[in-house]
This record gives structure tokens, C-alpha cells and sequence, in this order.
């Protein structure tokens, strides 16, 4: 170890290296705290991803919608989900993870979403999946594996992805496999075996537009095939040959061959359809294609003498000037239906008419031509269609004249018509279109919706045939007889009509939705109907009684209306949907909404939970007024036992007098203002008692008469030796001077029967009486106790003498007529009974020799304020 190097091991690391470490602190910090934020950032970033990655658009049906929502990877979804859909995403990858708790899913869409990887065990877990979307995406090669546990698959769609081929046989596990859809711009070769395994196919779609190499027989094994849709545009055009052997293999007499995106010119474009036509099949359709007429000439000549009975053209545009002579030797008899829609004529002005095709427009029994901007069908036309039994004309441009023409003004021409449709035209008069198709005998189908009809006239004259009339999608504000009572099925949906009352005595199907109608149609006008249509009305209710007014009703569809959600009719609709009613209502569930009251609207009615009160009102009012009745008659009786009626008299009284107490109490206190007091005494009594009171009572207080004075002053006196020698000679003194001068004074008492003034209301008597009376007296005896009268007056005592300012005792004065004890008065005159037991009161005594004595006790009683 040489010198320089010693000192490193020796010093310490901060002293021998501080402006190095101290620059790399600076340094490392700024990047330790971008670390740091940048993992904060990715942990709140991923907190936010979790929850923005869950999708919960599932309906009842555990139908999930998680369409349009950009989600970057598969969201969570709620794991009984039984369909999700995925589409239009930026879903670019599916992991062995995202679907792995989806074991019920049974629908799966992740179309458009420009997905480039499905990990091998990224389905593996969907044991249960019926349907499978994985279009246009950029999926540059399928992989068998993701399809090895998919034994339960009926339908995969993988159009439009960029792969070039199949490779190995990828599909050999989908043994219930009967939709297959696959191919798009960058197919270009298909071999055999690459669809090894499938054999029971009912569809398939193959997009080849720019198939270069195809191995015949690739498609050979794939049988029955009922639909087949190709498109092979290129092959078509550059290479036949592949074109060829592609139909060979896909075509059978039973198989309905739609071909896609062509470009017919000449013959050579045509000839892949030789083919086709040497396995006999029976039903072609061409959509979105451009042909010349000469094309359509080569088909014919192409398809002579086979038994074709469907030749379709769907979204074609048509270029020349319709020369058809060419082919007019073919045979094409067995021509059962002619169906066009869409068509663009380029020059239509140079297009001649289709007289020259009398060898083909003989045989078909249906003819459509619809949306083809057709405003008139010449009647020599119309009179080549000798086999016609079915005619579109639909939403096209004729009027009224034009279809007059058609149908050659009502004559004898297309007389095996049965079904006719002529919707969305021009047509304005109800009368015309009778009057057109009267002499036709056989129809039984019209169909003149989505017209400019705005009147229906009083009469008009139909075939007797016609059984199903349309005029929905009009303007009719009202239904006349016009109406033919011959009809079964009538729909006048999307009208104007507010009411319709018409006796169809055959009707057994009523269609009126989209009107203004606010009550159901009486019943008794369609004894036959079985299924009636009344949404998007103005209905605010219907009851089960209605209901019963149709005799056979069995479908009801009244969904999208006002509906008033009161009690019956909630709870008649909820056992209609529950399917307990005669009558099914078929619409959804939650297509039942309320518009009123404001705080149910919008809600569905089969989730509506009223309240018991609000349904049952009248019964809760008659039930609680019973029970407030009960418990009224209940508690009065315990009032009654326990006095409270006599507490609520009181208090009122009470109250009543009470203004007088202040007045009553100044009085009593003011020196001057006692010559208001008029009476030495009220006295109170029992009318059983009067006799006692009138002739033993008043006399002696209010006439003492000498002889009374004189035992008046004996018992005294003899009350006083009685009392102890050691008592105070001052108090007897007084006691005698008071004595004699009660004596000499009479008293004045208040009587009820002579002092109450006539006329004043009774309980002012009594407070005026004890206001005016310096003592009362309460005779008391049974009959007292049991007196109304007297125990009004006791009552006053109560509340009014017995609570006084002056302690209430020395006011009242009791006298016990006949033994009575405390027991014998009423509870509720609980100071009364405090105050007999606390204090002195006098009885009357049956003894003559102690009544002296009584009496003056009594008047040494009511004399005491003058005495002190």
C-alpha cells in the first residue's frame, strides 16, 4: 500500500471527500425526487385506470353495453355477465387475465377496436360462449389455440382482419360451429384443410375481393349450407378461374348464394356463375353491384333452363337502356319471385319499358320493386304480370293517377292479386285506392301506410276478400265506415285519432299505437279480437274491467303512455306483467312508466312501492278513527275515574276567576276598601240542609235574640273557668270583651237563595259571593258532599280560599252537620282532606246543653279579624 493511499482508509469518507460528496447530494436529489414523483404519479395514474377500466351498463338480463367507451384493455365487469359487448374500443390486447372470471359469458363482441393480440389463453375460461365477434380489428393470423375450449361456439365472426390467410386448420375444435364469417382486402389464398373440422355450417361469409389462389375442394366438405355470402369482386373480374371453383364448391340447390361488391360489364364477368348454374341452384342475389343491361342479359342466358325461383337485385346501380331482346328465347319458368330494391337506373330517361321481358314478368307470383324511385308501372307492363300474386311497390313516387295506371284504372288486369303494398308513395284519397283495388276479388292484403291520407270518407267500397288493411304512418284525425267490417288485422298506428269506436264484428287484430287515444276502445265493438296495440297513446289508465269488455282478448302492448300510477291501477298492472291476468301484456317491463305524481315519473311501474296509507286511505281513516274512538272512550273513562273532568271544570273556572284574585287580595290588604266587603260570612250549603241552615243558622247569627246572649255569654263563661289557672289574664280579658261585643252585633251571611243575583251566570254568584265575604262557611254533611251545586262551591275553596295569599286555612270554616270523616271526601280535594286532618273544624252537636257552646265558637270564628 503505497503513502497516498493510507490516508484514504484511515480518515473518514466524509472528511476526506466533502465538495465531491456534497456535489453529488445535489446531483442525486433532484433525480431521487423526480423517482419519487414519478412513482406517485404512476401509483394515482393506476388508482385511476382501475377504477376507469370497470364498465357496470348491465341490464336485467346481465347484458352487459360497454360499446364507445375507449377503454385501452378490457374492463371489469360484473362476473354473472352473460353478453358484452366491446365494440368500437381501443382494446389492442386480451390477456390470459381479462376475461378469466367470465365463466357464464355467452356473447362476446370486441369488433372495432383494432385488437393485434389474443394471447393463446385468453378464452380459455368461456366454456359457455355461443357467439364470437373479432371483425375488424388488425388480427394478422388466427391461432387455433384461442379457439380449444370453445366447444359450446355456434357463431364466429373474423372479417375484415389482415391476415392473408388461414394457415392450419384452425377451427377443428368448433364442432357446434354454424355461422362462420371470415376473410377480408388482405385474404389471397385459401387450401384445402384449412377448414378442416367444419362440416354442418347453416352460413357462411367469405370476403375475397382480392382471393388470388384458391385450392379446389377448400370448401367442398362444408355441407348443408343453406346461406352463402361472397364477395369476389376481383376474382370475378381478373381470374374467373378462381372465381369458378369457389362457387363449385359452395353451391347447391338449397343453398340461397348472395354474391357482394361485383362489377358486372360483359360476358366474360359473368361466366363464374356457369358454375353455379350447373349445380341448380335455385336462389341468386346480387347486392351492391354495378351491371350494365347487358349483364343482366349474359345472367339470363347464363341461367336458362335452370330451376331458379329467387332472383334478386339489392343496391344495384344499372347502366344502359334496357335492351333485353336478346335473351328472350331463354326459359326461366320455374321464375317464382322477383325482388329488387335500391335500384339506380343511370340513364333513365333512354330506358325503354319492359315490354320486351314478356318471357320473364309471366311467371313470377311476387314482385318487389322498392325505394327504386318507380313513379308509374305502365298498365301494359301490369298486364304481362299474368301470374302476379304479391306486389311491392313501396316507397317509391307514385301518386294517386300513376297507381291508376298501374293498376290500369280498376280493370280486369292483375285479377289473382292477393297482397298489394303501396306504402310510402304519394297517395292523398282513401276513395281512389278503394275504388282501384274493388274489382280485384282475391286480395286480401293491403298495405297503404306512410301515405299523405288526412280524410277518411264516410263510405267506400273494398273487395269483400280484404281481410288485413294497413293506413298507419298517415295523418287521419278520425275512422269512419270506410272501413270494411270484413277486416281481421287493421293497424292505424301513427295516426291522429283520438277516439275509434267502430263495430268490426271479425277483427282479431287491432293496431292503434302512436295515437292520441285516452281510453281504451269499448270491447263490445270487437268480439273477436285477440291481440290489440295501444302504445305511445295518451292513456293515464286502464282497469281490469276494460279489459274484461273484450271477450277474447289475449295480447295486450299499451307500453309509452301518460300512465297516472294510482293504487289499483299499480297494482293491476304489476300482476298483468307478473302474467296473473287473462290478458298478457308483451311488451317490456320497464316500458310501463309512471307520469304521475311528479315523484314516480318515469319510474317503471313494476317497481313502484306505494305507500299503505295512499292505497288504502279510506280503510287506514277508518281504522284509526276507530281506534282513536277506542282509545277515547278509554281514556275518558279513566278520566272519569280518576276526576279529571272535574280538574278541567275547574281550572276553567279557575281561570275564568282568576282576574278577579288580584283585586280580591289589594282589597283585603287595603284598610280603606273594607267597606266593600259586604258579608261576614258565605255560607255553603246542601239544599237537604237548608232547613238546618234557615232556622238554626241564620237566626242565631243574624237575630240573636236576649236569651241567646245570655247562654251566649253563660257558656263562655263557663268555658273560661274551665280553662287553666296559669293561662294569661290579659288574653281572657280580651277574649270577654270580644265576647260581648258579638254579642251585641249581629253578623250578616250570604245565602245562595236569597243573596244571588237573578240572571247572572251561577259561578259568578259564587266568586262574587266569596270575593264579597270576609269568611265562608261549608255546612258538611253527606248531602253536601253529594250536592253538584255545593261541590262547585267546595271546588272554589279549593283552588280559590284554600291557595289565597293568607294562607287560605283561616278563611274557610267547616262544620260537620252529621259525622263525616276525611275518608267520606273525595280524593281529588286533597287540601281539603290536608286541612281536615290539620285543622280544628266544628260539629254540630245532638246534644242541646254543648250547642251554646257551638255557636259560640262559630261567631268567635267569623269575628276573628275585628278581634286582632
Amino acid at each position: 500500500m503505497t503513502e497516498e493511499e493510507e490516508p484514504q482508509y484511515s480518515k473518514p469518507l466524509g472528511s476526506h471527500f466533502p465538495s465531491r460528496m456534497t456535489r453529488r447530494s445535489v446531483l442525486v436529489s433532484p433525480f431521487l425526487l423526480l423517482a419519487i414523483m414519478a412513482g406517485s404519479y404512476r401509483s394515482l395514474t393506476s388508482g385511476a385506470a382501475d377504477q376507469n377500466r370497470s364498465c357496470t351498463r348491465c341490464d336485467r338480463h346481465f347484458s352487459c353495453n360497454c360499446s364507445h367507451s375507449s377503454f385501452p384493455r378490457v374492463p371489469s365487469v360484473p362476473a354473472s355477465a352473460r353478453s358484452l359487448d366491446l365494440s368500437c374500443n381501443n382494446i389492442t390486447m386480451v390477456t390470459d387475465d381479462d376475461l378469466a372470471d367470465l365463466k357464464l359469458l355467452t356473447a362476446l363482441n370486441l369488433r372495432a377496436n383494432g385488437l393485434a393480440s389474443i394471447q393463446p389463453s385468453a378464452l380459455d375460461s368461456l366454456w359457455n360462449l355461443e357467439d364470437l365477434d373479432l371483425s375488424d380489428n388488425q388480427l394478422t393470423a388466427v391461432n387455433q389455440r384461442w379457439f380449444r375450449t370453445l366447444g359450446a361456439l355456434q357463431r364466429l365472426n373474423l372479417l375484415n382482419n389482415p391476415y392473408s390467410c388461414l394457415g392450419s386448420p384452425v377451427f377443428q375444435d368448433l364442432v357446434r360451429l354454424r355461422t362462420l364469417a371470415f376473410g377480408g382486402p388482405a385474404l389471397e389464398e385459401l387450401r384445402r384443410g384449412e377448414l378442416w373440422g367444419v362440416n354442418q355450417l347453416d352460413e357462411l361469409a367469405v370476403h375475397a375481393n382480392n382471393l388470388t389462389r384458391y385450392e379446389s375442394g377448400a370448401l367442398a366438405n362444408i355441407w348443408p349450407l343453406s346461406h352463402v355470402t361472397l364477395k369476389l369482386r376481383g376474382p370475378f373480374l381478373a381470374n374467373p378461374a378462381v372465381a369458378s371453383a369457389l362457387l363449385a364448391d359452395v353451391s347447391y340447390p338449397d343453398t340461397h348464394l348472395t354474391l357482394e361488391d361485383l362489377h358486372l360489364i360483359g360476358n366474360r364477368s359473368v361466366q363464374p356463375l356457369a358454375e353455379a348454374a350447373r349445380r341448380r341452384i335455385r336462389q341468386v342475389m346480387f347486392r351492391n353491384v354495378y351491371m350494365t343491361d347487358e349483364a343482366v342479359v349474359n345472367i339470363l342466358v347464363v341461367m336458362s333452363g335452370v330451376p331458379l325461383t329467387y332472383f334478386a337485385f339489392d343496391d344495384v346501380t344499372l347502366n344502359g337502356g334496357g335492351k333485353w331482346k336478346r335473351a328472350g328465347w331463354t326459359e326461366h319458368r320455374s321464375m317464382d319471385e322477383f325482388f329488387a330494391r335500391n335500384i339506380v337506373v343511370v340513364d333513365v330517361f333512354i330506358f325503354v319499358s319492359l315490354s320486351d321481358m314478356m318471357f320473364l314478368l309471366k311467371y313470377p307470383r311476387k314482385v318487389s320493386v322498392i325505394n327504386s324511385q318507380v313513379f308509374v308501372m305502365p298498365c301494359q307492363t301490369s298486364r304481362l304480370l299474368v301470374s302476379l300474386q304479391y306486389l311491392d311497390l313501396s316507397d317509391n313516387l307514385l301518386t294517386d293517377l300513376t297507381l291508376a295506371e298501374s293498376l290500369c284504372d280498376g280493370g280486369v288486369t292483375l285479377q289473382g292479386l292477393r297482397v298489394l303494398n303501396v306504402s310510402g308513395n304519394a297517395l292523398k284519397s282513401l276513395s281512389t285506392i278503394s275504388r282501384l283495388v274493388a274489382s280485384h276479388s282475391k286480395l286480401t292484403h293491403l298495405d297503404v301506410s306512410r301515405n299523405g291520407y288526412s280524410y277518411m270518407p264516410p263510405r267506400c267500397r273494398w273487395p269483400p276478400s280484404l281481410r288485413h288493411l294497413n293506413i298507419s304512418g298517415a295523418k287521419l284525425t278520425a275512422a269512419t265506415s270506410c272501413l270494411p267490417p270484413s277486416l281481421q288485422v287493421l293497424d292505424l298506428s301513427h295516426n291522429d285519432l283520438h277516439t275509434f269506436s267502430l263495430p268490426l264484428p271479425v277483427l282479431t287484430e287491432l293496431h292503434l299505437s302512436g295515437n292520441k287515444l285516452l281510453r281504451l276502445p269499448a270491447g263490445s265493438f270487437f268480439p273477436q279480437l285477440l291481440i290489440l296495440s295501444l302504445q305511445s297513446n295518451a292513456l293515464s289508465l286502464f282497469s281490469a274491467s276494460e279489459l274484461r269488455s273484450f271477450r277474447r282478448l289475449e295480447s295486450l302492448r299499451a307500453a309509452h303512455n301518460r300512465f297516472v300510477c294510482s293504487c289499483d291501477f299499480v297494482a293491476f298492472l304489476q300482476s298483468g306483467l307478473a302474467g296473473g291476468g287473462a290478458v298478457r301484456l308483451t311488451d317490456e317491463e320497464d316500458a310501463y312508466t309512471c307520469d304521475s305524481p311528479l315523484s314516480l315519473q318515469g319510474e317503471p311501474v313494476a317497481r313502484v312501492r306505494l305507500a299503505v296509507a295512499t292505497c288504502h286511505g279510506v280503510l287506514l281513516v277508518s281504522l284509526c278513527c276507530g281506534l282513536a274512538l277506542l282509545l277515547g272512550t278509554l281514556a275518558c273513562v279513566l278520566l272519569w275515574r280518576l276526576n279529571a273532568f272535574w280538574y278541567l271544570r275547574m281550572t276553567w273556572a279557575w281561570l275564568r276567576a282568576k282576574r278577579g284574585s288580584r283585586r280580591r287580595r289589594k282589597l283585603r290588604g287595603d284598610p280603606a276598601c273594607e267597606a266593600l266587603l259586604s258579608y261576614d260570612a258565605f255560607v255553603s250549603y246542601s239544599e237537604r240542609d237548608a232547613s238546618w241552615v234557615e232556622n238554626l243558622l241564620v237566626p242565631e247569627l243574624e237575630e240573636p235574640s236576649d236569651a241567646h246572649q245570655e247562654a251566649h255569654q253563660e257558656a263562655h263563661q263557663e268555658a273560661h273557668q274551665d280553662a287553666h289557672q296559669d293561662a294569661h289574664q290579659d288574653a281572657h280579658q280580651d277574649a270577654r270583651q270580644d265576647t260581648r261585643h258579638a254579642a251585641v252585633q249581629p253578623l250578616t251571611l250570604c245565602l245562595h237563595k236569597r243573596d244571588f243575583l237573578p240572571g247572572r251566570w251561577i259561578m259568578d254568584n259564587i266568586v262574587s259571593a266569596m270575593e264579597r265575604s270576609r269568611r265562608t262557611v261549608f255546612v258538611l254533611s253527606e248531602s253536601f258532599i253529594q250536592s253538584d251545586w255545593c261541590r262547585y262551591e267546595l271546588d272554589f275553596s279549593h283552588f280559590w280560599l284554600l291557595d289565597g295569599a293568607d294562607g287560605g286555612g283561616d278563611a274557610a270554616i267547616l262544620i260537620l252537620l252529621e259525622p263525616l270523616s276525611k275518608d267520606d271526601v273525595p280524593r281529588r280535594f286533597c287540601r281539603l282532606r290536608r286541612l281536615m286532618s290539620s285543622t280544628t273544624y266544628l260539629e254540630w252537636p245532638q246534644d242541646e246543653e254543648r250547642r251554646p257552646g257551638f255557636w259560640s265558637s262559630l261567631r268567635d270564628a267569623l269575628r276573628r279579624d275585628e278581634h286582632q
